[in-house]
C-alpha cells in the first residue's frame, strides 16, 4: 500500500511539473499571445506539440536508461555521443513532423510591420536552427540529470543507513548474547560454590536464577525495555549473590527519582553491579558494596562504588568482557548521549554511568 501511495504521489509530482513545463512558452517567452490580434498558425502548434512530445520522451530516455547504463558506469564518451545525437534528433526531426501535420503558411497574416503578427512570408530568412530550442533541450537535459543523479544519491543514502542499521543491529544482538553466558557462566559458579558445601541456600539460589533467566530470555529481546524492570532485575542479582556472602560485606541499594515511565537498553547495568561483587568482596576483610540509582527527568545515572580487595590477578582494571560489552552498546545506542567514568579514592573504586534521556 505504501509503494502503491508513493507511486501515485511520483505520477502525480511529474504531471504537475509537466503542466507547469508546457505552459511557461504560453507564459513567458509568448507574452504577444494576451493580444487579441494574435494568431498562431496550425504548423507552429504543431511544432509545439510534437517538441514537447519529444522532450517528454527524451527526459524519460535520459533518466531511465541513459544515465543507469551509461553515465552511471562512467561509460562518458557514449553518453556524451547519444545525447549529441538526441539533440541533433529534436532540432529536425520534430520540425519534419509538425510539417506533414500542418504545412507552414507563408502568407503574412497581418502587416509585415505588425510586431504582433506572425510573419512567415520569408521562411528562407529564418535560421535553421532555433536558439530557442537548444536552450530548451538542455534545460530539460540539465534538469533531468540533476533530479536522476539526486534521486540515485539518496538512494544509495538510504540503502547506507539501512544497512548501517542492520549492521547495528546484528552487533547489538551479539552484544546481548554476550551478557548471557558470561552472567551465567559468573552466577553458576556461585551456586557450585554452594553445592560443595551443601548449603541449604542452593535451592534457593536456583529459583532465585531461574527468575532472572527468565527475564533475560523474554524480555531482553527489545531494544528498550522499562526502567522498573532492570531495577527489579538488579534486586533479583543482588539477593542471588547474598546467599553466598558472609557477614564481613554489605550491600545497599538505593534507587531515588521518578522510575515508572522510563525506558532504557536492558542489561546496561548489571555488568557494572556484577564487577562490584566480583572484585569487591572478600572472606577476610570488611567490604562494602554501595549502589545508587538516580533518576531525573533527562538522565539516568548509575554510580557503584565497592571496596578494593587486592591480588595478584584480581584488580579493578580487570573488568573483563562485561564492562568493555556495556562500552560498546553504549556507543551504538547512546551516541554522544553518554559518559561511564571510573575512579580510585581511598581504596574505594568508583563507576559512575550517565545517560541522557528524553
Amino acid at each position: 500500500m505504501i509503494n502503491k501511495n508513493r507511486k501515485t504521489i511520483i505520477f502525480i509530482a511529474h504531471l504537475a511539473a509537466w503542466a507547469c513545463f508546457f505552459a511557461l512558452p504560453y507564459l513567458v517567452f509568448f507574452p504577444r499571445m494576451h493580444d487579441s490580434n494574435f494568431t498562431m498558425s496550425d504548423h507552429m502548434i504543431a511544432t509545439l506539440v510534437c517538441n514537447n512530445i519529444f522532450l517528454v520522451l527524451f527526459y524519460y530516455l535520459n533518466t531511465q536508461i541513459l544515465i543507469p547504463k551509461l553515465l552511471i558506469k562512467e561509460k562518458w564518451g557514449l553518453y556524451i555521443f547519444t545525447i549529441l545525437l538526441t539533440l541533433l534528433f529534436f532540432l529536425f526531426v520534430p520540425k519534419y513532423f509538425a510539417g506533414l501535420i500542418a504545412s507552414p503558411d507563408i502568407r503574412p497574416v497581418g502587416p509585415a510591420t505588425d510586431p504582433n503578427h506572425w510573419n512567415v512570408s520569408h521562411p528562407h530568412k529564418r535560421p535553421l536552427v532555433a536558439p530557442f530550442n537548444i536552450a530548451i533541450f538542455f534545460l530539460v537535459f540539465t534538469v533531468g540529470t540533476c533530479i536522476a543523479v539526486i534521486q540515485r544519491w539518496l538512494k544509495i543514502e538510504e540503502h547506507r543507513k539501512e544497512t548501517e542499521s542492520e549492521r547495528i543491529n546484528t552487533e547489538l544482538s551479539f552484544l546481548k548474547s554476550q551478557i548471557n553466558p558470561h552472567f551465567f557462566f559468573n552466577t553458576l559458579n556461585n551456586i557450585y560454590s554452594l553445592a560443595i558445601v551443601r548449603s541449604e541456600k542452593t535451592a534457593p539460589a536456583v529459583m532465585k536464577l531461574s527468575s532472572i533467566m527468565r527475564y533475560i530470555l523474554t524480555e531482553t529481546n527489545q531494544n528498550l525495555v522499562p526502567l522498573q524492570n532492570e531495577v527489579d532485575f538488579i534486586n533479583n542479582y543482588i539477593e542471588l549473590q547474598q546467599v553466598r556472602l558472609t557477614e564481613k560485606t554489605h550491600v545497599s541499594f538505593t534507587a531515588t527519582g521518578t522510575i515508572e515511565n522510563k525506558l532504557v537498553a536492558p542489561l546496561l547495568f548489571i555488568p557494572i553491579v556484577e564487577n562490584a561483587f566480583k572484585y569487591g568482596i572478600s572472606t577476610k576483610h570488611e567490604s562494602t558494596i554501595q549502589i545508587l540509582l538516580e533518576v531525573t527527568a533527562n538522565a539516568i545515572k548509575l554510580t557503584v562504588i565497592n571496596f578494593i580487595v587486592t591480588s595478584e590477578n584480581n584488580l579493578p582494571e580487570n573488568t573483563g568482557i562485561g564492562i568493555n560489552n556495556v562500552k560498546r552498546r553504549l556507543e551504538l545506542m547512546y551516541p554522544g548521549k553518554h559518559s561511564l567514568t571510573s575512579s580510585i579514592s581511598e581504596n574505594n573504586y568508583y563507576v559512575h554511568l550517565e545517560i541522557q534521556i528524553s
